[in-house]
């Protein structure tokens, strides 16, 4: 396959709980200006509601930024704020981009994002089991130890004298 799977995983980021990719990074993938890419949306905005696509705010923009450092344009950085796209949004952009890059950069971007809900449920399952171990050695331990407080309280006290120098002031 011509795209790197990690190269585009490392293009989705989390905004508004949503994963999304931006407007930038596809178009480099799909080998178009982002202004074309932009543009072809605009032009079949009814394929793109908002739960699609999206524009950032500025707010959400420098937050984003702070996690790549460096601005992606050659000019000093973006002049607007950048349209992002969710995991529809991105498989509507393969009825307005027809090339054949679009139809394979849409299949490698489908099969990351299959792949990225696998592991967030798998991670689930992980994090369900190791709740129910720690719920269940908690339990354990407060019966061992609760076992113990029980024998120490059944025990003759067998109080020994101390032994050392006896202070005259006690």
């Amino acid at each position: 396959m011509p795209f790197q799977l990690e190269k585009i995983q490392t293009m989705i980021y989390m905004v508004n709980g949503q994963k999304v990719m931006l407007d930038s990074d596809l178009a480099k993938l799909y080998q178009v200006d982002t202004k074309v890419l932009n543009q072809a949306v605009r032009r079949n905005i009814k394929r793109f509601p908002e739960d699609f696509m999206f524009q950032l705010s500025v707010e959400q923009y420098e937050n984003l930024r702070s996690q790549f450092v460096t601005s992606t344009s050659k000019h000093g950085g973006k002049r607007y704020q950048p349209l992002v796209f969710t995991e529809n949004g991105i498989a509507m952009l393969s009825s307005v981009l027809r090339s054949e890059t679009a139809i394979e950069v849409n299949i490698a971007i489908m099969r990351i994002f299959t792949k990225l809900r696998s592991f967030h449920a798998l991670e689930s399952r992980v994090d369900r089991k190791i709740e129910m171990i720690e719920r269940d050695v908690t339990k354990t331990f407060k019966i061992v130890f609760q076992r113990l407080d029980e024998i120490q309280d059944t025990r003759p006290s067998n109080k020994k004298n101390k032994i050392g120098l006896k202070n005259e002031d006690t």
